[in-house]
């Protein structure tokens, strides 16, 4: 029979582990929400991932599609113009290494502003730039962004990335995530082919190493 102190000691010991455990899940818990989001169009999302990736802070970068009402679409649906989405890119990051500006600045700098109608080679609405804002800070960064590079003076025509509140994003499949890195040199020559390296390098200037 077990005596009342030992009994005692067994109940708070008991306690001393649910309160350590309830902690530590908690502070865990916390440790693994503390990223933010962002979702940006900018025409092929391959040309996308990369610079990205590069920021320091950056955790993760996922090629996607997203601003359609389609559930689940895929690649052929989507460049065939059928499901409203865009191309896109979600950047996962985390908010005391790298801030929102720095991802509205490196986005702005692999774009043509002024495409109303596509990215360089590829045309039509899934590949048209935008900017998903998931809050209210975002949206009024992006915009100030927007507003201060259309009153630059170094684009004649207007611009035309639109800013839009985020929809459920969905990753595309698997063979076009890190394509720059698992194609490298069919990589490279699109990105050269389609224009887009001229006009970034010419626009933007040659990004640092």
């Amino acid at each position: 029979m077990i005596n009342n102190k030992t009994f005692l000691k067994r109940i708070r010991f008991a306690l001393l582990i649910f309160i350590i455990s309830s902690y530590s899940n908690s502070h865990f818990a916390k440790d693994a929400n503390n990223t933010e989001t962002a979702i940006f169009a900018g025409g092929c999302f391959w040309c996308m991932e990369g610079p990205f990736e590069k920021l320091p802070g950056v955790i993760s970068v996922v090629s996607g599609y997203t601003g359609g009402k389609e559930k689940n679409p895929t690649y052929e649906d989507v460049g065939y113009g059928r499901t409203g989405h865009r191309e896109s890119v979600l950047v996962t990051y985390d908010p005391k290494k790298v801030n929102y500006a720095v991802l509205l600045d490196t986005y702005w700098r692999q774009i043509d502003p002024t495409d109303a109608g596509g990215q360089f080679a590829d045309r039509g609405n899934q590949y048209r730039t935008a900017i998903y804002y998931k809050n209210e800070s975002q949206r009024k960064l992006a915009q100030e962004f927007k507003d201060k590079i259309g009153a630059s003076g170094k684009f004649s025509a207007p611009i035309a990335v639109e800013i839009l509140p985020a929809s459920e994003f969905y990753p595309a499949e698997e063979y076009h995530q890190d394509y720059y890195k698992k194609n490298p040199e069919h990589y490279h020559s699109y990105r050269k082919g389609s224009g887009r390296e001229e006009y970034v390098n010419r626009v933007w200037g040659v990004p640092k190493k």
